[in-house]
């Protein structure tokens, strides 16, 4: 029998090593923005990932990014210029939010989210809800 577990490609062999998914490359991308002290163009973007991903991997990923609401871009010339306005922490509860915004019964979501948590992630929750009195104000939006 032969074993493909790994195997993306359909033909037996794995895949390479160096082979990140995609919410990898996101957050490396968007670490290395926010290095930047501009904005700055898809090229320089690149060079500092280690300039092992092709320029059109690097600007479809910014180009997600930026529909995600992680990073803005403004033109400069016949390109654009890239800004990171998330970090990685603001990225993940960008995917959090997305998943829960996609439930019809958000209650049950996040009472099963929280009952989950561990008791250490369970404190720090409410730590953080008790310091910010406007993230528990439920608007009409909010239910």
């Amino acid at each position: 029998m032969n074993d493909r577990s790994g195997d993306r490609s359909g033909d037996g062999t794995p895949p390479s090593p160096s082979r990140r998914g995609q919410g990898k490359l996101e957050a490396h991308v968007l670490s290395v923005l926010k290095g930047a002290a501009e904005p700055v163009p898809v090229a320089w973007v690149q060079e500092r990932l280690g300039g092992d991903l092709a320029y059109t991997t690097v600007i479809t990923i910014l180009t997600r990014l930026h529909g995600k609401g992680a990073v803005e871009r403004e033109r400069a010339g016949r390109s654009f210029v890239w800004t990171a306005v998330s970090d990685e922490a603001g990225l993940a509860a960008l995917r959090m939010r997305k998943v829960l915004d996609a439930e019809a019964d958000r209650q049950a979501v996040l009472a099963s989210f929280v009952t989950a948590l561990s008791k250490n992630d369970e404190l720090l929750l409410r730590e953080l809800l008790a310091a910010d009195p406007e993230s528990t104000d439920l608007s009409d939006e909010d239910r």
